[in-house]
């Protein structure tokens, strides 16, 4: 085959992106130009202030002053990049102390950062797992978990989503497995539903599998001191094999970190590849969150504040189901609304199949949020299953209850009214 038969690679790519236009799955960047930080959950986009319902930033401390004070002070004592891996020189005070405070926090004898939850998930998976193995994964596990379970070599299998019971099921089946781990989030990502710990324990101990938990939308969220879902259950912490968690979502800074026993961190500091081969975690950044762990550990009036707008917003958004619009069986701060299949209805009153239909759904809500000065993503396939695109609200304690009216307001305005057009061309 001559060179000039081959097609150009800009050719090949154009066709995956028109593709990708046609199915209501092209996705855009938006610019912020800065956290308007004293007024907590706004942010400015492009220039214009808005109302955001789309940053993982929970418990509000993203903008918080006395975070950037302590980055400021973490560079000038530490520098601001690590300037080489951890087994190298990049190893500061600053990460080993940040690291006891995570260990201390997750109720394991030690913890290891990573640069970020991504590079986590694949140093765990890659260190523990390999041909011959065998990683129980739930149904909605992050892609993260996945891609990792792909990359160790192991065979991947899943579980009905939350089915603990069928999760035991295909752990009898693949028994003869050389190692089998379970993995699961904590809270999961999409739905802000949580996975039930204890029977998942129960049936790793039975069948002589360990548990990992991606706990990264949890930690600093969940139990009384912020210890994520393992501590909202109160399940013994030595029934985990490992936890994940990571520092962008409630802490507010960046990174992550994985928290277990003395035997499993060493293992992951000289064997994980993530690990070994990446510049370390800004030092300053680590100091910063040395701080965000204090805050957590201080103030939870902004757990307690984070619940009650929780409560509000599902109180008000219950009776959207009225417009085929449906909350998920959410208790955290992650308030995903389901578009049903009405809104899939065509002019001449069918349901249209075709793909993209309810992607450009979601797409027109968002698009009359963001016009009334609010923004919600639209989150669609490969993101969640084909045929439940939604809006996925997530809350910070930087909300007020008067940001939550606001919402509830224009949902129910945006939804009446595009509602009303439906039913007129049906």
């Amino acid at each position: 085959m001559s060179a000039s038969s081959v097609d150009s690679l800009d050719d090949v790519l154009a066709a995956r992106l028109a593709t990708q236009r046609e199915r209501q799955r092209y996705r855009r960047r938006v610019t912020t130009t800065g956290k308007v930080a004293e007024k907590g959950g706004h942010l400015r986009r492009e220039g214009r202030e808005t109302l955001a319902f789309c940053s993982n930033d929970y418990l509000g401390l993203a903008g918080d002053p006395r975070l950037a004070q302590a980055l400021a002070e973490g560079a000038r004592r530490f520098g601001t990049g690590g300037g080489a891996s951890h087994l190298v020189c990049g190893h500061s005070e600053a990460h080993e102390h940040l690291e006891s405070r995570l260990a201390e926090l997750a109720g394991c004898q030690r913890a290891v950062l990573f640069s970020s939850g991504y590079q986590a998930n694949l140093g765990v998976i890659s260190t523990l797992l390999g041909r011959g193995d065998v990683a129980l994964h739930d149904r909605l596990n992050h892609a993260s978990l996945l891609d990792a379970t792909r990359l160790a070599g192991a065979t991947l299998e899943r579980y009905t989503h939350r089915d603990s019971d069928d999760c035991g099921a295909r752990l009898s089946e693949v028994e003869a497995a050389r190692r089998k781990l379970v993995v699961t989030d904590g809270v999961f990502s999409m739905d802000g539903d949580t996975a039930e710990l204890e029977p998942l324990a129960t049936h790793c101990e039975r069948h002589r599998a360990w548990l990992m938990i991606d706990d990264a939308h949890g930690f600093g969220v969940l139990g009384a001191h912020g210890g994520g879902t393992r501590e909202a259950q109160g399940l013994d912490p030595s029934r985990i094999a490992v936890t994940v968690g990571t520092l962008g979502k409630a802490f507010g800074t960046q990174g992550a970190f994985v928290a277990g026993s003395e035997t499993l961190i060493d293992a992951l500091i000289q064997f994980s590849r993530p690990y070994i081969y990446t510049t370390s975690l800004s030092p300053a950044l680590a100091w910063a969150t040395l701080t965000s762990l204090d805050i957590v550990r201080d103030e939870p009036e902004r757990r307690v504040h984070l619940l009650s707008l929780i409560e509000r917003f599902r109180r008000g958004a219950a009776s959207l189901s009225e417009f085929d619009l449906h909350l998920t069986p959410s208790a955290t701060p992650i308030q995903p609304l389901v578009i049903g299949s009405s809104w899939s209805t065509t002019g001449e009153g069918r349901q249209e199949n075709r793909q993209g239909v309810n992607e450009a759904a979601a797409l027109r809500l968002s698009a009359e949020l963001e016009s009334a000065g609010l923004w919600c993503s639209a989150i669609r396939p490969p993101s969640v299953p084909a045929g439940t695109s939604r809006l996925r609200f997530t809350l910070s304690a930087a909300h007020t209850h008067e940001d939550i009216d606001r919402l509830l307001s224009a949902l129910f305005t945006t939804a009446r009214r595009l509602s009303s057009a439906r039913r007129r061309l049906a």
